[in-house]
C-alpha cells in the first residue's frame, strides 16, 4: 500500500467536514410549507448554494449498504463517511441469512430456543416494532418466531417497543396489526407488552426511563390493557403530555386479560432475543438484564465517572441473545457478530500519515463522529483528539431547539484558530434531533441556529486559509409534515442531501452529480492534497 510519508504536507489546512445532521434537500416545491429550510431561508446556506460548488449526494438504500428504499441514519451514515466506501449493513446480512435459510440454523438463536424447550421455559423476543430499517426490521422478528415454531416451541412472547420517531407518530397500530397477522399465520407467539422507545431504547444514561421498561418486562409494572392495539389507542387518547403524544412515548403497558396478571414476564430460566440490529439504543436495557454488577460505575460521555443504572433485584438467570454486537464485552450471545474491521478507514489513514485530527459534537451525536466514523472503534487513533459538549437535559428538543450548537461552534472555532489540526470533523445535531420532535416552528429555529453556527465555523476556516465540506448524513427536517395524513413527519427522509465545497482555490470547482456518502472523505483527502488509499472505493466529487 502506498501512503504519504509520516508528517505529510497538507494543503488548505485544516480541512473541516461539517455534518448538518438531518439536513436534506426536498425537491418538491408543493411541500415548501413543511420544509424547515425553505421556511427559515438561512443566509449562510443560501450563500453556499449561490456562491460555492454544490451538488447532491445519496444517503439511503444501496448507496449506503441498506436495502432499496430504506432511509439512511446517523450510524450508517457516519460509518460510510469514515470508511470512504459503501459498507454493507448488518440488517442486509441478516436479511440475506433469512433468504438463504442459514438464519434458521444460527447456533445462538437455535440454542435460545432449545434451552426453552429443555427447561420448559419462555422465549421472549423484544425490539423495535417498526419497518423503517433504522434499528430493526419486522422480517427479522418474524424469522425469530418462525425459528421457534419450526423447533416446536409454543411459548414465545413478543415485547413490542413502539417507534413514532423514525416512523409516523401513530403508525404503531398498523405495525401491531402486521405482527398479529403474522403470529396467526405462523401459529406461534403472543404480544405480551408494548412500550415506547423513549423508555426502552434510551442511549443517554436516563436510567429512570430504562427502569420503567425493565420493571414492566420483569415484574409486570405499568399500565395494563387487554391487547396491544387497545394499549396504543388509550395512549393516543390520553398522552403523558401534549408534546409526548404518539408511539415513541407509549407508557410501559403489559397485556393482561383480567387487568391484573400480565400475560408473560421475563423470569429466571427464560431466554431473550433482542432483535434490534443497531447497537446504540439497546445497550442500556441489555445491561440491566445481563451485567452481574448493576448498578455499576462507569464514565459518562463527558468522561465523568458516576453510578449507572438503578436498583435491581437479583440478576435473572437468562440465556440472552442480541441480534448483533451492541457493545464489546457485554455478557451476551451474539447471533451475527461483527465482520472484521475495515482497513485504512479515514481516521486510521490520517493517523498513519502522522496528521492531527479533531472531532467535536454534542452528546446526541458524539458517538457518531467517534465510534461510528471509526468503524466501531472505541479508542481514538494516534493524533486524534475529541471534545464532547453535553446535550441539554430536556424531555424533547423542541423545548430547546438550539440544543448545544452554539457551544459546539465555540469549541470548533477556537480549535481551528489554534492551527493545531489537519482535519476537523464536527456534527450539528439539531436538524435531526429537533426534526424528530415533529415541531415545525422548533425545526425552523433549529435551522437558523445551525446556519449561524456554520457561518461562524466557515469564517474561522477562511481566516486560517483552510477548506471545508458542508454536508449531511441523511435528511429529516426538510419534511416536517406527512402530506398523506397532514400530521407531523418525524422520520428521516429518502431525499438526497446537499454537499458544498468551500475555501480559497475551490471557488470554480466542478462537482460530480452522482455522489454518495462514501465520496465525502475521498473528496476531503483530495482537497488536502493527499492520495486516496486503494481500500477506499469512494471517489472525489471534484472533477
Amino acid at each position: 500500500m502506498e501512503v504519504c510519508h509520516v508528517g505529510a504536507t497538507v494543503k488548505h489546512r485544516p480541512c473541516v467536514v461539517i455534518i448538518r445532521d438531518g439536513w436534506g434537500r426536498n425537491p418538491d416545491p408543493n411541500l415548501d410549507y413543511a420544509n424547515a429550510v425553505r421556511l427559515a431561508d438561512p443566509p449562510i446556506d443560501r450563500m453556499l448554494n449561490e456562491q460555492w460548488p454544490t451538488t447532491l449526494i445519496a444517503t439511503s438504500g444501496p448507496d449506503v449498504g441498506l436495502p432499496p428504499h430504506t432511509m439512511g441514519n446517523s450510524e450508517v451514515g457516519h460509518q460510510n463517511i469514515g470508511a470512504g466506501r459503501v459498507v454493507d449493513q448488518e440488517s442486509v446480512r441478516i436479511s440475506k441469512a433469512i433468504q438463504d435459510g442459514s438464519f434458521f440454523g444460527n447456533p445462538e438463536l437455535v440454542a435460545a430456543v432449545e434451552r426453552c424447550l429443555a427447561r420448559r421455559s419462555k422465549l421472549h423476543i423484544m425490539g423495535l416494532v417498526s419497518d423503517e430499517g433504522v434499528h430493526s426490521r419486522l422480517e427479522h422478528l418474524f424469522a425469530c418466531v418462525e425459528l421457534a415454531a419450526r423447533r416446536g416451541l409454543k411459548e414465545a412472547y413478543i415485547h413490542c417497543f413502539t417507534d413514532g420517531r423514525d416512523s409516523p407518530p401513530t403508525s404503531g397500530i398498523g405495525y401491531i396489526e402486521r405482527v398479529e397477522q403474522e403470529l396467526n399465520r405462523i401459529g406461534v407467539g403472543q404480544i405480551a407488552s408494548v412500550c415506547g422507545r423513549y423508555w426502552a431504547m434510551d442511549r443517554d444514561n436516563r436510567w429512570d426511563r430504562v427502569r420503567k421498561a425493565y420493571r414492566m418486562l420483569t415484574q409486570g409494572e405499568g399500565r395494563a390493557a387487554p391487547s396491544a392495539r387497545v394499549a396504543l389507542q388509550r395512549y393516543y387518547d390520553d398522552p403523558l403530555e401534549p408534546n409526548m403524544g404518539g408511539d415513541e412515548f407509549v407508557v410501559p403497558t403489559v397485556i393482561s386479560e383480567d387487568g391484573r396478571l400480565p400475560l408473560a414476564t421475563v423470569g429466571s430460566g427464560d431466554a431473550v432475543i433482542f432483535f434490534n440490529f443497531r447497537g446504540d439504543r439497546p445497550r442500556e436495557l441489555t445491561k440491566a438484564f445481563t451485567l452481574d454488577k448493576f448498578p455499576y460505575r462507569a464514565k459518562d460521555k463527558a468522561g465523568i465517572e458516576r453510578e449507572m443504572g438503578f436498583p435491581r433485584p437479583q440478576k435473572l438467570d437468562l440465556f440472552f441473545v442480541t441480534m448483533t454486537s451492541y457493545e464489546a464485552d457485554l455478557p451476551v450471545k451474539v447471533a451475527f457478530p461483527k465482520l472484521p474491521r475495515m482497513e485504512n478507514i479515514a481516521a486510521e489513514y490520517l493517523s498513519r500519515l502522522g496528521l492531527r485530527q479533531f472531532r467535536c459534537a454534542e452528546t446526541e451525536k458524539y458517538a457518531h463522529v467517534t465510534f461510528f466514523f471509526n468503524d466501531y472503534r472505541e479508542e481514538p487513533f494516534a493524533g486524534e483528539e475529541r471534545q464532547l459538549v453535553p446535550s441539554p437535559t430536556v424531555a424533547t428538543y423542541d423545548q430547546q431547539p438550539e440544543m448545544s450548537a452554539p457551544q459546539v461552534a465555540d469549541l470548533v472555532v477556537r480549535r481551528i484558530e489554534s492551527r493545531l489540526d489537519d482535519f476537523v470533523l464536527v456534527n450539528f445535531a439539531n436538524p435531526d434531533m429537533v426534526g424528530h420532535t415533529g415541531s415545525l416552528p422548533a425545526a425552523v429555529k433549529a435551522c437558523k441556529v445551525v446556519d449561524e453556527c456554520v457561518g461562524r465555523v466557515l469564517e474561522a476556516v477562511k481566516r486560517v486559509g483552510g477548506c471545508a465540506i458542508i454536508t449531511s448524513d441523511h435528511g429529516n427536517f426538510e419534511q416536517m409534515v406527512d402530506h398523506r395524513t397532514g400530521g407531523p413527519h418525524t422520520a428521516h427522509t429518502l431525499f438526497p442531501v446537499p454537499l458544498h465545497v468551500y475555501g480559497a482555490g475551490f471557488e470554480g470547482a466542478r462537482l460530480r452529480d452522482d455522489g454518495r456518502l462514501a465520496d465525502i472523505m475521498p473528496t476531503a483527502l483530495s482537497m488536502m492534497g493527499l492520495d486516496i488509499p486503494p481500500e477506499m472505493t469512494g471517489r472525489s466529487l471534484i472533477l
